[in-house]
């Protein structure tokens, strides 16, 4: 594997990208699609999104991002056939334990966020592994998605918050939107800046519903195993090109509102 903290050295990001993110989310979508069109198996896809993972860690790091959220595996992939769910599943063991010293060095502190009931215990188990392994670590964070949903993640906040009430631990007169926010499986991690999908589909699919609500957003046609630094690069330039006003409005220097 390439090393994860190779950077350009005749090209500072920050000197052509202008604002960069503190967190970038990312759909990685499109992985079967791509190898349909290559007359390839899906499981080739999916290895050929790994190494695109691989490579968008690389480029996160050269760019200063501070944290990386991917949605590597959603509460209703499920739903596929079982054949591509388990060969998901070795991807994601493979990815780990060929992955985790290279991402330890580099700094990189993986986070993994979705529900945890139910997984099997081969899973769990190198999950916490890698958790474990990485905690120390502050250069970039690795936010994995598994298991994830976005709706069941409000939910289950909101049943916590309700037995804390019932329970006298908080009044229910004082939740709000903080509250919950402190309750979800992101508590301490800012909200994404900006959203990444691929394979040019235009909707969040459950993914971070809550914490995108000011997010901006870049739909890419290419399909995830063939996005790269290029790509990255050319996402983030759409990022700092725009006007983020969070639902105020921008005084212009006259001090005339512009913008809705």
């Amino acid at each position: 594997m390439r090393s994860m903290i190779k950077t350009n050295a005749a090209v500072k990001p920050t000197e052509w990208l202008g604002r960069i993110p503190i967190h970038v989310g990312i759909i990685m979508d499109g992985n079967g699609r791509w190898a349909l069109n290559r007359g390839l198996p899906r499981i080739e896809g999916h290895r050929r999104g790994v190494e695109a993972l691989r490579i968008t860690v690389c480029a996160a790091i050269e760019f200063g991002l501070r944290y990386l959220t991917v949605y590597s595996f959603s509460a209703e992939n499920w739903s596929r056939p079982v054949e591509e769910v388990s060969d998901l599943m070795g991807l994601l063991k493979r990815f780990i334990r060929n992955d985790l010293a290279e991402l330890q060095r580099a700094g990189v502190k993986i986070k993994v966020i979705g529900d945890r009931a139910n997984l099997n215990p081969d899973i769990l188990a190198i999950l916490q592994e890698a958790e474990a392994a990485t905690c120390g670590n502050a250069r970039l964070t690795l936010v994995v998605a598994f298991n994830y949903g976005s709706r069941q993640e409000i939910a289950a906040a909101a049943r916590v918050m309700a037995a804390k009430a019932a329970a006298g631990l908080i009044d229910a007169a004082e939740i709000d939107a903080d509250l919950l926010t402190q309750h979800l499986d992101t508590a301490g991690i800012p909200d994404p800046d900006l959203i990444i999908r691929t394979s040019g589909e235009q909707r969040l699919s459950n993914f971070l519903m809550w914490q995108a609500a000011y997010s901006e957003f870049v739909f890419l046609p290419i399909h995830w195993p063939d996005f790269d630094r290029q790509a990255l690069a050319d996402a983030l330039a759409q990022f700092s090109a725009r006007e983020r006003r969070f639902g105020g409005v921008t005084l212009s220097p006259e001090g005339a509102k512009v913008g809705g």
